[in-house]
């Protein structure tokens, strides 16, 4: 647990179709001890919306972190240059 993965950070920009968005993937430990996932999204340089799920296991959460990195690379996200 002492090695949790950094933070991804995923863009999606297209100036044609005036698209600048951002999709965040964290993994971390809560107060209370317990592993959390968490899912950001929204408009470059605007508050986004988030979701943090509970998981049983850091292998739970860096299953659901692969699994949600290759969904948004699917849709046309990439990591930063």
């Amino acid at each position: 647990m002492d090695d949790l993965p950094d933070p991804m950070v995923l863009y999606r920009v297209d100036p044609d179709q005036n698209m600048a968005r951002y999709y965040r993937l964290d993994i971390a430990i809560d107060l209370f001890g317990a592993i959390t996932f968490s899912r950001e999204w929204g408009r470059i340089g605007r508050p986004g919306q988030r979701r943090v799920e509970v998981c049983e296991s850091e292998a739970v959460a860096r299953q659901n972190m692969r699994l949600w990195t290759k969904r948004k690379m699917t849709r046309g996200y990439r990591p930063p240059n």
